[in-house]
């Protein structure tokens, strides 16, 4: 896949907000999706490394990423690719993308197969900056991505979400909406799901639901997620 470089990645937090900001005014908030063949998901995963020469108990942090490409109609994978790189940035609450998506990007840019979707384990739009990694991710690919993310970052639940599966409530932050909060699976905990870019909120919610339809979190996610798993367990 092709990949769009946007900014340097070595920034400080300051520098960090004023770029997601930036960005956040390019986040494309549809069109509609009305078909998807093939879905990409990514996941990351960190693993401390062994300590450089002559720097003993300074241990050298590495991020790790998984992309799966399935197709949606069987799940059946189409292409996996994985990538490692050192960590440029430690975790900082709100700046998880400076963290993560240039390794995942990594694994993106190897794809030979450029899907129609793509789910990111994290949050777009709903985020306090409205760029969260979904979003960063999406503009660097240029294809529709979507943020599904197991966790609140921002905004608040308005109203009540049933527990059938498919039940879904508002994710907003003052008078704007920022996502929604979908069932995924009946009586479990929801997921949290946002525009990254160049879809609208009501297609990822279709999507997302669609590729989950026996778990919480979908196939392809779940897929990325025991494959990053692995190779943290091998790499060294």
């Amino acid at each position: 896949m092709k990949i769009r470089q946007l900014h340097r990645w070595d920034l400080d937090c300051r520098a960090a907000a004023a770029v997601q900001r930036e960005l956040a005014s390019r986040v494309g908030e549809g069109p509609p999706l009305a078909r998807a063949e093939t879905v990409a998901a990514a996941d990351v995963s960190a693993r401390p490394g062994r300590a450089p020469p002559g720097r003993a108990g300074r241990r050298q942090e590495w991020i790790l990423a998984a992309v799966v490409v399935l197709r949606l109609a069987d799940f059946s994978v189409l292409e996996v690719r994985k990538a490692a790189r050192r960590a440029g940035w430690p975790y900082v609450p709100g700046f998880l993308s400076f963290r993560e998506a240039p390794v995942a990007l990594e694994a993106f840019r190897q794809l030979r197969t450029v899907p129609d979707v793509v789910l990111i384990d994290g949050h777009g739009r709903a985020h306090p900056r409205r760029l969260g990694i979904a979003s960063h991710i999406g503009l660097a690919l240029q294809v529709p991505t979507i943020g599904c993310a197991k966790s609140l970052l921002a905004g608040e639940v308005r109203g009540r979400l049933g527990p059938a599966r498919g039940s879904r409530a508002p994710l907003v932050e003052g008078s704007e909406r920022i996502g929604t909060v979908l069932r995924t699976r009946a009586g479990v905990r929801p997921v949290y799901v946002s525009v990254g870019h160049l879809i609208d909120l009501a297609s990822a919610e279709r999507w997302v639901l669609a590729a989950a339809p026996r778990f919480r979190l979908p196939e392809p996610a779940r897929l990325a997620h025991r494959l990053v798993t692995q190779f943290r367990r091998e790499f060294s």
